[in-house]
């Protein structure tokens, strides 16, 4: 991509999310997603209705008089995006590619994160790791991250959601918030989405396209599978076929909220050109 697109394409991204980010998430996010708990402040004197449990006793000892432990809400959060660059991705019949709607949501979460003065980081996967960005605030390295996001190539297609979820375990070593964009077109990554909740905080934003959810009547079509790169010719006029397919697709639908409802896991699904505020809403609500 030419810098001077990049550029501008980068730009038209930052005044949407971000203005998206101020006017509709800022207050949502920061009561769903708190900070770690409760960090000492200050000492003060005691005061009758204070909780004894909280006096001080060193600097009582000092003084010779009672004072208390003041502690406040450790709002600071890291957030980490795990941004799945797969070649699934890469398709899209509604107005954008899923890998586009993908890119305006990480945006968006970044956005909001840093108007909480929270940092960001990624982790841009396919069936590896392709790149690790770790988290930082700032305006700057928001940028950063949406150019990455806008002109990154990864160096596989395939996916595995295990190997993102296992790096995530191992690299960020306090709690975090961390956001699964995916299509979730992936088997057997429950146990390690197990082990990484139990130590952060997962949410996955599931990503599809109208298209994927029901196969069309279109005759005979000549497809090609992104991350396997093989070419099939599929009758889609044959009522057994489709039907074949749709079975697939719910079975994996299922298999995937009963994977999210195990591990504890939030979720929210979100199609290509349609308007993601009101899914994200909601899902902020029943964080609240």
């Amino acid at each position: 991509m030419e810098s001077t697109e990049l550029i501008k394409k980068v730009r038209k991204i930052e005044i949407r999310t971000k203005a998206l980010s101020q006017q509709i998430f800022s207050g949502q996010y920061h009561s769903a997603f708190k900070g770690r708990g409760m960090a000492f402040s200050e000492v003060r004197q005691y005061n009758y209705d204070d909780d004894v449990r909280f006096i001080d006793w060193n600097v009582t000892a000092r003084f010779n008089q009672p004072y208390v432990k003041i502690f406040e809400e450790e709002r600071e959060l890291t957030v980490m995006l795990l941004i799945d660059v797969s070649g699934s991705n890469l398709f899209g019949t509604h107005g954008q590619f899923k890998a586009d709607l993908i890119t305006e949501l990480a945006a968006v979460l970044s956005f909001s994160a840093i108007h909480n003065n929270d940092k960001v980081g990624v982790i841009f996967f396919s069936n590896k790791v392709e790149k690790f960005i770790p988290p930082k605030k700032g305006k700057s390295h928001i940028l950063r991250i949406i150019r990455e996001l806008v002109s990154y190539t990864p160096s596989q297609v395939d996916t595995n959601i295990s190997e993102a979820l296992r790096y995530l375990t191992n690299v960020i070593k306090k709690k975090c918030t961390a956001f699964i964009i995916s299509d979730f077109i992936d088997l057997d990554f429950e146990q390690a989405l197990k082990i990484a909740s139990n130590k952060h905080d997962i949410v996955a934003l599931h990503i599809t396209d109208f298209r994927e959810i029901k196969m069309h009547d279109l005759g005979l079509v000549k497809v090609k599978d992104p991350e396997s790169g093989s070419f099939y010719l599929a009758d889609t006029s044959d009522i057994r076929t489709r039907r074949e397919y749709e079975k697939w697709w719910n079975n994996l639908r299922q298999q995937n909220r009963e994977i999210f409802k195990r591990t504890g896991v939030d979720v929210a699904t979100l199609q290509t050109g349609e308007d993601y505020v009101k899914e994200l809403s909601e899902l902020f609500k029943r964080r609240g």
